[in-house]
């Protein structure tokens, strides 16, 4: 393995962050809002960005708005962060999107789980095998949300594809988790608990070593604060974090997270930093329910 890619693994054994991508009065993308969230995180002390991940809208962005995100976040980050961009759809736009990354200096994609009613354990493969080989230069993380899919799957792809260095598992289930990193390898690959905070905890127990915020983009404090405990063995400590920060994130996961980012941006926007509009098929949160979000943020020490 390269020192670069040594390199890469480090970053993702941290707090990754899922910046959200702000709109405009029109509607548009945000250029300016959005550099000015991605500063905050940087000053908060966060490392690792994931431009274009499910807290940015990847899915509700058109193609030319996924790149602009890209090229934002590598201008606004500089040397400060390590670059994570996430790529998906069918093979071709993954490839495009992962050598627009590559062009751009990112160091990493991360390939979501691919959108189709019909995935076959081999196909996931083919997939996956098809976009790391197109960059090679480059460490891939695919997003693990398919719970058929087995750990020696995985181990299949990186043995043709030594650049596939670490994993987003997002199957909500510890144990689940904790069979499939040692099946397929848990030295073999960075485990980034990818159902964020809430699992943080457990995920870790089992071997994870990083996880996913969308919540960071609200309080960089808290997420660092919650990976530090873990890092040091702290469990009881981290438990003092996930107490903390549970009601937002249950209402982020409620009706089948219907308002994962919605309840994100409804924090930023009562802390007056980017308005509080969401694409279909998400939508902003009614009147009734926006206090309560800004009161968990108000309290937060941000």
């Amino acid at each position: 393995m390269t020192a670069t890619f040594e390199t890469q693994r480090a970053a993702l054994a941290d707090v990754v962050a899922i910046p959200v991508t702000p709109f405009a009065e029109d509607g548009t993308v945000d250029p300016a809002t959005y550099r000015a969230l991605l500063r905050r995180l940087l000053d908060g002390g966060i490392t690792t960005l994931t431009p274009n991940g499910n807290t940015g809208e990847f899915y509700a962005l058109d193609p030319a708005e996924r790149r602009l995100v890209t090229e934002l976040t590598i201008e606004e980050a500089g040397e400060r962060a390590h670059i994570l961009v996430g790529v998906g759809h069918d093979v071709p736009t993954a490839v495009a999107s992962a050598r627009h990354a590559r062009e751009l200096g990112a160091s990493m994609v991360m390939v979501h789980q691919p959108v189709h009613p019909y995935v076959s354990q081999g196909g996931w493969v083919d997939y996956h095998r098809a976009i790391a080989e197109a960059v090679p230069e480059l460490g891939v993380v695919p997003y693990i949300r398919n719970a058929q899919l087995t750990g020696a799957r995985l181990a299949d792809l990186a043995d043709a594809c030594p650049n596939v260095i670490g994993v987003k598992y997002a199957v909500p289930d510890a144990s689940k988790f904790a069979a499939f990193a040692r099946d397929a390898g848990l030295d073999r690959f960075v485990w980034v608990a990818g159902l964020a905070e809430p699992y943080a905890p457990s995920y870790f127990s089992a071997g994870a070593t990083g996880f996913t915020s969308g919540l960071v983009n609200v309080a960089p404090a808290v997420s660092l604060n919650m990976i530090e405990a873990l890092r040091s063995g702290d469990y009881p400590g981290a438990m003092k974090v996930w107490e903390q920060i549970r009601r937002f994130e249950e209402l982020r996961a409620a009706n089948g997270s219907a308002n994962n980012v919605t309840v994100v941006k409804e924090a930023l926007a009562s802390l007056g930093l980017c308005r509080r509009e969401v694409r279909p098929p998400s939508k902003p949160l009614p009147e009734s329910e926006r206090a309560e979000v800004a009161a968990i943020a108000a309290g937060w020490s941000i």
